[in-house]
Formats: structure tokens, sequence, C-alpha cells
């Protein structure tokens, strides 16, 4: 029995099925026909935050940060490299709290950067302060 899995596009945030089998596959939307993965973080928003949490099937690894923000900013390349070492079984996502500050406050992020894992549009689990490559990526799969 194949299992299907609903992804939403980082580009046009359309809700796409996908066979579980073809997730290695590099897919495209079926809507805007861009890759559903793209080996970089995408932006999340008050826009599109709830749906890409909610709809994905997969879960999103979400780093709150701030551009003011020197450990944000020696994390940031990391992170970035980090979604080519995870994707497509994570879809890595960044949320600019000074930009968003009611989703900083929606999740009590009290200190950044801050880690976050959701699965099925619950936080599963988190992590404070700045990491490495290897620590984002060894974190994250720890915790699924």
């Amino acid at each position: 029995m194949t299992v299907t899995l609903h992804l939403v596009c980082p580009a046009c945030n359309a809700i796409n099925r996908l066979p579980g089998e073809r997730l290695g596959q590099k897919p495209n939307c079926g809507q805007c026909r861009k890759p559903l993965f793209n080996g970089h973080p995408l932006s999340l928003n008050m826009g599109n935050f709830a749906r890409h949490l909610g709809r994905n099937d997969i879960p999103v690894l979400v780093d709150f940060w701030a551009p003011w923000c020197g450990p944000c900013k020696m994390m940031a390349p990391w992170f970035e490299q980090a979604a080519h070492r995870l994707e497509p079984r994570f879809r890595l996502a960044k949320v600019d709290t000074e930009a968003e500050p009611t989703l900083g406050a929606q999740y009590g992020i009290r200190s950044i950067p801050t880690l976050a894992l959701f699965k099925g549009g619950k936080e599963i689990a988190r992590q404070s302060g700045a990491m490495g490559l290897e620590d984002i990526v060894r974190w994250a799969r720890a915790q699924v």
C-alpha cells in the first residue's frame, strides 16, 4: 500500500499530494511546476505559517531569528546547509521575529536563535542557542 504525503509548495503555497516513494525523486509542484524542495530554507510569515506547519506531512524545522542577532547570523549559513542534508525528509523554514513579532509571541520565543520542530501542526521539540551544521542535523533527526 502506497502512503500519500501532502506537501506545501514553497513557491506558491499549493498543497500537493505525492506518493511517499516519490519523495526523493525531486518532485515539482502540480500547480506552479517549481521544485517542492530547493535546498534552501523557506521564509515564513503570518500569511503562510499555519499552512506550512499544518498541511505538510513531513516535519517542519523552523529557525526563529532576528537580523540584529549575532548568534543568528553565525548560525544562518549552517541552517542553510542543513536544508541540503535534511530535505526531503524535513522542510526547513525561517521566521524573522523582528518582522513577524506575533509569531514569536504566539510560540513563546524568549531567546534567539531558537529551533522549533513541528509535526502535524504541533511543536514536538525546541532548542535555543546557535548550533553548527552537524548539531542541527543530528538534533533534527533525533527528534523524529
